[in-house]
């Protein structure tokens, strides 16, 4: 068997199932389009789900693609796994082959042998098929046409072998073929076969076979036509074919752990298994990362944002173990995106932006991975210590908690440095104080239950694009809830999609007037039919007649809210357009909401702008309004329209054979099938409001147009107006008087500051005698040294200071003597109960009170909440315990 490197690997499949009639499909993004049920892309099927229920039709009824996937979250997630196995990753490639109700079983069983032992030439001998253990269909296929021996053929159980895409969703029946890289790979058990956990058989292709359709209750309901979905795993391929010992030594990773020892000086082959996973973590994450960014992925603290954030974070720690220089990941990213540019041209293009989100969230963690694992030594060292007899040592869900809320420790991180100690994590602990955390914090998740109307063989002509009002019959009503849901044989209403809100108005039918309360689709994903509801009064509160199919309705959309909503939507285009100009190619769009009032438009981007940059985006768009320029809409197909460079945003489902693409000749041009102006210059005038972040190397805008835009104008001429009378200073004087207003301001402000510090200078002596010590514990003795037995500490009430005053305080107290201080200040209006709080201690005690851990104290125990760092912390509450002094002593007592 040749050496075969992925590049001709990748080709040769793609190649060998073209010459099959099947159309080869580009990968899709990896982040799923308008799909909730899945965090990212896990498979090649993704883009093909509605192919498979039957809601999507498409030109061709065999496909096949090489698509990009991550595993790292939800059902499909080796994220604990990778870097410590032969051949789990949680980026790779799947290629694949699709049939959409026309091969089944026997056709996809013969394409896989013939593939696998004439183009690729691997031993026969040394492919074993699996099959469900109730699928007799498959297994006559490989025993009676392929050949197979039944002992080489291993019927498992629907853990191993029954497929489905997410909880819900297109599923069935598969058969995998595995490799037998031979025993020295195996367990030493007689019994090793395919299905086995250890090294040997690896499977390297699964064959799906679509006959159901999973619901929410777990039925599965049959198919109304049966599909083939494969999934050939290339990296795991490549791994057979160059015969490698695991997937990370194949020639895309292994030029990634290359380039890691020469930024590290650490020497692969020679290094312990241990070293080597953190090779294999570093070459599989660094991959994965940038890909993500790559496809408008950002960082953040829930969904998709934080398995990135995970990743990212669970790289540094392993890159932490090869070098000191927190640039090592980044290092890597830039030979990542050098090598791999031309098979995904998103890298280069988006190489700033993946840079920058790399090291921002490196340089986060690095500060808190430091103080963090001081803090996780202690918690081990207090759980060893707790450990007895058979009791496990186990780090409570309590200090899981504390770690990831206080440091941004994922679990799995703690977990993983744990296992280092030998020690296990107590999840369902940690899931508990989560749970805690957000009933406190009024973040419960509010469960909703969503109407839902099937409709069949059923579709609506939008005519929205041309006008306002119709006439049409009823081929579609139906009674829920009190409301009643119908759909016309044509609508001009638009029912929300790509950020665009829907319509609203009225519909008249059997002489009633009705307003129209929501709008959905339902049936055929890019032929829907549109749904109305209206309630079961009319808008004079009069019972509705009976509505039945054929009734004629006229349909009214809101004129002004649709004319407002259409400024904005061709704004937000001009703008997508402009800062692509100004800022770069690899700007994208990464959300949108555009209603009557304004838009708001998300976008990637590593850093903030500055004002002269917001100036240019606002003038480069309103130089195209005042060019009045014709928009132009036509239709192409998605392939076509790619390939012209129309831009297409993650997030979106677009029909492959049929795209509609809006113009403004000569400025901008995307994919859409929103409502638009007809001529720019039909938008008046465009004003940006704020930009600001929205998570790392995300920003955001918000902006209005039109009548909006001239009533933000009139308000700000206005106000200025009022400014220049009150400070009898010309337009363009005011700013400079204002600012001089302000400057003899401050200075008030700073004579009355100098005259607090000399009365507080004067009482830090008085304050000082009262200050008292608090004994240590025998462990927090030990750690703060042998001739420190206590802690001081002063709890002082005070009276309308400032949060500036209270930290003077402290810093004169420290200076006088270093400890630990909790100022609490009250207002002297009685009807206020509220107070502020402030703690400090002294760097020298640093090891041995940590304040955010006694922040969480004051929280749960008094309702005080509060933040900042382990030396210095502020806050406030409305009711404040009368013995809070003596349960601080107690507290600081027992935990310090």
């Amino acid at each position: 068997m040749s050496f075969m490197d992925s590049f001709k690997i990748r080709e040769k499949f793609l190649s060998f199932f073209k010459k099959n009639d099947h159309t080869i499909v580009p990968s899709s993004s990896l982040i799923p389009a308008q799909d909730p049920t899945l965090l990212f892309t896990n498979a090649g099927m993704n883009q093909f789900k509605d192919c498979f229920l039957g809601k999507e039709k498409r030109s061709y009824i065999r496909a096949t693609s090489s698509q990009k996937c991550v595993r790292a979250g939800g059902k499909h997630n080796d994220l604990d796994q990778v870097g410590f196995t032969a051949r789990h990753l949680t980026f790779f490639e799947m290629l694949g082959n699709f049939s959409f109700g026309d091969y089944f079983k026997k056709e996809a069983i013969e394409y896989a042998w013939e593939f696998l032992t004439k183009e690729l030439n691997l031993d026969p001998e040394k492919l074993y098929p699996s099959v469900y253990k109730k699928d007799e269909d498959a297994y006559a296929i490989w025993r009676d046409d392929i050949k197979i021996p039944e002992k080489r053929i291993t019927k498992l159980g629907e853990a191993d072998n029954f497929w489905q895409m997410g909880d819900t969703g297109p599923c069935g029946p598969c058969s995998e073929i595995y490799f037998d890289r031979g025993q020295q790979y195996g367990c030493g058990s007689k019994e090793c076969a395919p299905g086995c956990e250890c090294d040997r058989f690896v499977e390297i292709w699964n064959l799906v076979f679509m006959q159901y359709d999973r619901q929410l209750d777990g039925e599965l309901k049959p198919l109304e036509q049966t599909g083939v979905d494969t999934g050939l795993g290339l990296e795991r391929l490549c791994m057979i074919m160059q015969n490698k010992e695991n997937v990370f030594n194949i020639d895309q990773l292994q030029f990634l752990i290359d380039e890691a020892q020469k930024f590290s000086g650490k020497n692969y082959a020679k290094s312990s298994e241990k070293l080597q996973a953190s090779f294999h973590v570093l070459a599989d994450h660094v991959r994965a990362s940038s890909l993500l960014i790559a496809d408008g992925c950002s960082p953040s603290n829930d969904g998709r944002g934080y398995v990135l954030r995970k990743i990212i974070r669970r790289a540094a720690l392993f890159a932490q173990k090869l070098s000191d220089d927190n640039k090592l990941l980044v290092n890597l990213a830039y030979s990542f995106i050098k090598h791999m540019g031309a098979v995904y041209p998103e890298l280069e293009k988006s190489k700033t932006l993946i840079i920058s989100v790399l090291e921002s969230e490196i340089q986060k963690f690095a500060i808190n991975l430091v103080n963090g694992q001081n803090i996780l030594e202690k918690y081990i060292a207090q759980a060893k210590k707790e450990s007895s007899g058979e009791k496990k040592n186990i780090l409570s869900g309590e200090h899981v908690f504390k770690l990831y809320d206080t440091y941004g420790f994922p679990p799995e991180l703690t977990g993983l440095l744990c296992q280092e100690q030998g020690l296990e994590i107590d999840t369902s602990g940690f899931e508990q104080e989560m749970a805690k955390q957000k009933k406190l914090s009024g973040k419960k998740m509010k469960e909703t239950q969503a109407e839902e109307i099937i409709v069949k063989d059923l579709s609506t002509e939008f005519i929205g694009y041309d006008t306002l009002e119709n006439e049409s019959s009823v081929q579609f009503v139906t009674n829920l809830n009190d409301h009643i849901w119908l759909s016309t044989q044509e609508s001009p209403f638009y029912v929300e999609s790509g950020g665009q809100v829907g319509d609203t108005g009225y519909i008249i039918v059997n002489d009633q007037k009705f307003s129209v309360l929501e709008l959905k689709k339902a049936g055929d994903t890019f032929a829907p039919a549109i749904l109305v509801k209206i309630a079961n009064k009319t808008v004079d509160n009069q019972d509705a007649k009976a509505i039945k199919l054929g009734d004629s309705v006229k349909s009214i959309v809101d004129k002004d809210k649709r004319l407002s909503t259409v400024k904005n939507h061709t704004a937000t285009h001009m703008l997508q357009a402009a800062l692509t100009k100004i800022l770069g190619p690899q700007v994208k769009q990464a959300g949108s909401l555009v209603n009557d009032h304004y838009f708001r438009f998300d976008f990637t981007h590593h850093k903030a702008l500055t004002q002269k940059e917001i100036e240019q985006v606002e003038t480069l768009v309103n130089q195209k309004i005042q060019e009045n320029i014709e928009l132009k809409i036509d239709n192409k197909t998605l392939d076509e329209a790619q390939k012209e460079g129309v831009l297409a945003f993650f997030g979106e489902k677009y029909n492959p054979e049929q795209v509609r693409i809006v113009r403004i000749p000569g400025f901008s041009k995307e994919l859409c099938g929103g409502t638009h102006a007809t001529s720019t210059g039909t938008i008046g005038c465009f004003k940006i409001i704020s930009e600001t972040a929205l998570a790392t190397g995300t920003r955001r805008v918000t902006g209005v147009s039109g009548l909006q835009a001239i009533k933000l104008f009139q308000n700000s001429f206005s106000m200025i107006k009022c400014l220049c009378e009150q400070f009898k200073a010309k337009p363009e004087k005011v700013f400079d008087a204002v600012c001089k207003q302000q400057e003899s301001y401050q200075e008030a402000l700073s004579a009355v500051k100098r005259l607090k510090r000399q009365l507080t200078h004067a009482r830090i002596g008085q304050w000082a005698e009262q200050i008292t010590p608090i004994n240590l514990s025998e462990e927090a003795c030990k750690i703060a040294g042998e001739s420190v037995s206590s802690i001081p500490f002063l709890y002082l009430v005070l009276e309308d200071s400032s949060s500036d005053d209270m930290r003077s305080i402290c810093q004169e107290l420290e200076r006088v003597k270093p400890g630990f201080y909790v100022l609490i200040n009250k207002s002297q209006d009685k009807a206020n109960k509220r107070f502020a709080f402030m703690g400090y201690v002294s760097k020298q005690y640093a090891n041995i009170l940590n304040l955010k851990e006694f922040s969480l104290f004051l929280k749960e125990n008094f309702g005080i909440k509060g933040g900042g760092s382990p030396l210095f912390i502020q806050g406030g509450g409305t009711e404040l315990c009368p013995k809070l002094n003596e349960e601080i002593v107690r507290w600081v007592s027992k935990n310090a």
